[in-house]
């Protein structure tokens, strides 16, 4: 296998911490995103999106997103399982891998790449430049808020997103709180729940990746 990836970007981040919780070694090719090597020839040859991380399987399968690079690793490296083991766990990991997605990782990116000099025209990933649109930075500061007020209701009531084991939903929320700093946001103080959550998943040594 061989993993392309970003050392500096949440989405690369959450492949290698899953990688790092399955207890894998895979060769490793940085492409920096601040150097714009996601955009040159010999990368869009390797992933036409220009989007990382990309795992590429020993039979040669391409896959340029989390959710797949997640499912195949966990299909062929089922222990420790991380996205459950039964009907509901399963259900349960992907429904809150998404609701963070949606409503964590949409926002923050939306709130950095409208506002950050290095995004002018680069609004959104991939081969083709987006002018900012700095209305979807202003709404996306008030989700992020939100998303906060979603965590801490959620993880009152469960040690971990999907249940009471760690599982891929914690890795995708865990990497987007942490990198929300780019854009000034951290958990609030008052969100005991998050704060400890947060911590326990911090003290991983995947997280540490």
């Amino acid at each position: 296998m061989l993993f392309y990836d970003c050392s500096t970007a949440p989405n690369p981040r959450r492949a290698r911490m899953f990688i790092a919780e399955k207890g894998l070694k895979i060769e490793t090719r940085e492409i920096s995103i601040a150097k714009g090597e996601q955009l040159s020839y010999a990368f869009k040859a390797v992933n036409p999106n220009a989007t990382l991380p990309v795992l590429v399987t020993d039979d040669g399968t391409v896959l340029t997103e989390n959710l797949g690079i997640a499912a195949y690793l966990e299909a062929r490296f089922p222990e420790p399982p991380l996205m459950g083991r039964t009907p509901d766990e399963k259900g349960m990991v992907l429904m809150w891998n998404s609701i963070v997605e949606q409503q964590g990782g949409v926002p923050i990116a939306e709130t950095l790449r409208n506002t950050h000099p290095a995004f002018a025209n680069r609004a959104l990933p991939g081969p083709v430049n987006h002018a900012q649109i700095p209305e979807l930075a202003q709404r996306g500061t008030a989700r992020v808020d939100q998303f906060f007020d979603l965590l801490e209701a959620r993880l009152s009531q469960s040690a971990y997103l999907a249940g009471s084991e760690f599982t891929m939903a914690d890795i995708t929320a865990f990497v987007f709180v942490d990198f929300a700093r780019v854009i000034k946001k951290r958990i609030p103080q008052e969100n005991k729940a998050s704060l400890a959550w947060f911590e326990r998943v911090g003290a991983r040594a995947s997280a540490q990746l």
